[in-house]
């Protein structure tokens, strides 16, 4: 029996990671967004900070250390046919560190584009916006 879907919103971040003027695009290996590229991130756990959250989700998911530089913008993802729970994902702006990309079994593709090129990936709603407000506020 598939467990009842949160009754409630779930925080979540994300991160338009930012590298050489590009940026990261992981392909979501489960559901929701199975097959769709977006940004690595997820849900904010009790007692994290955003930024704490964030961190973790990078790291769990491609490995890569980050500085983060501020919010880039947010997106409201409600039940609906294809879509089971109710999340608002904050997406922030960040720049590489250090590492190369890691996946968990969350995934299963990362790739490095420029930032102009993300509308043309089957990209999660909204995406080709999210990136170009990081990209601003990065000032790549």
């Amino acid at each position: 029996m598939t467990p009842e879907p949160p009754r409630h919103p779930q925080i979540a971040v994300s991160a338009s990671i930012f590298r050489d003027g590009q940026v990261l695009l992981v392909r979501r290996a489960r559901s929701p967004g199975r097959g769709f590229y977006s940004l690595p991130g997820g849900r904010v756990e009790y007692g994290e900070t955003l930024q704490d959250a964030l961190t973790r989700e990078v790291t769990e998911e491609t490995a890569l250390s980050i500085a983060i530089g501020g919010l880039a913008g947010w997106r409201d993802v409600v039940p609906g046919p294809a879509q089971a729970g109710h999340y608002v994902v904050l997406s922030f702006a960040a720049r590489w560190i250090a590492g190369e990309p890691v996946l968990n079994d969350e995934l299963d593709d990362a790739v490095w584009v420029a930032p102009e090129a993300v509308g043309t990936f089957k990209t999660t709603e909204g995406l080709p916006a999210i990136v170009a407000s990081a990209r601003r506020l990065i000032g790549t």
